[in-house]
């Protein structure tokens, strides 16, 4: 004799207990209305709110959110339910965007996040110490870094003397947040000016 049961026979049982969950809701009664619990709600929390469309930060499949502010201070973030992408809905990584900036204290209370950085910190080859510097200071310092880095290993040709034109010290992240024309610009500075052929992105579409 055979173990189990046939996929006819699984078929049928499925079926049988379908019908009985039906039935069986079809005679519990409905709870009355007087019934229910009443309640009151508060005031709504995002009425005064300035409401603006942004994008996630996270992977690349291009989720729209609503970022709710008050005093240049976001407070609350939602998906956008007009996006073709994400119909309002978001991942749970989406859903804490809003703890990027704020984080929820012992009173419950939405505070600036202490560990997001919001200034130009540098430490020197060998230092112990982070010192604060502008911006004015950091581009530049960029710049000149990954220019000396492009010309220290830059390939004219490989060791089969094909042209390649190429540095292999340099890797480019991708963003998930750029939209086709800076893709397009970040490209022509990495393929090119600097010869950069290592690019990757944090979705790997």
């Amino acid at each position: 004799m055979k173990k189990g049961i046939s996929r006819r026979d699984f078929l049928k049982y499925l079926g049988v207990g379908a019908a009985g969950t039906a039935l069986f809701e079809g005679a519990t009664p409905a709870f009355a209305e007087e019934n229910l619990p009443s309640f009151e709600l508060g005031p709504f929390k995002l009425k005064k709110t300035k409401e603006t469309a942004s994008g996630c930060s996270y992977c690349g499949c291009g989720c729209s959110t609503i970022v709710y502010s008050e005093n240049d201070k976001v407070v609350f973030i939602e998906g956008d339910p007009d996006s073709p992408i994400n119909e309002g809905a978001l991942c749970p990584k989406g859903m804490a965007l809003t703890d990027v900036y704020t984080i929820v204290d012992k009173n419950h209370q939405r505070v600036p996040n202490p560990n997001r950085l919001t200034k130009v910190l540098y430490r020197a080859p060998g230092g112990t110490q982070w010192e604060e510097k502008t911006w004015d200071w950091a581009i530049p310092e960029i710049a000149k870094r990954v220019k000396k880095t492009r010309d220290e290993h830059f390939e004219e040709k490989d060791d089969k003397g094909v042209t390649v034109n190429r540095t292999m010290a340099i890797c480019q992240m991708g963003s998930a947040n750029i939209n086709n024309e800076e893709d397009y610009l970040v490209n022509k500075l990495m393929r090119g000016s600097l010869g950069v052929v290592d690019l990757d992105h944090c979705a790997r579409l």
